[in-house]
């Protein structure tokens, strides 16, 4: 999904505020729940959007130190 360059996404005729300084750029998403959206960016989960609320949850520190699991 491209970030118009105003800062925002459109998705089902809906328009969520997300950042200009993402203007441009690609956006994963993937639907976790009903009308719930995990926001990613490159390789990191940003937040979680809310479709009908049209809102952006933003995850604390999204670029900080990832926990891989014990093999």
């Amino acid at each position: 999904m491209l970030v118009t360059a105003c800062g925002r996404i459109c998705m089902a005729r809906k328009t969520i505020n997300v950042s200009t300084v993402l203007a441009g750029q690609r956006l994963g998403i993937k639907e976790v729940d009903d009308g719930i959206w995990l926001v990613s960016f490159m390789h990191y989960d940003v937040g979680y959007m809310d479709l009908e609320q049209r809102t952006l949850q933003t995850i604390d520190n999204p670029f900080g130190t990832r926990l891989s699991p014990m093999s």
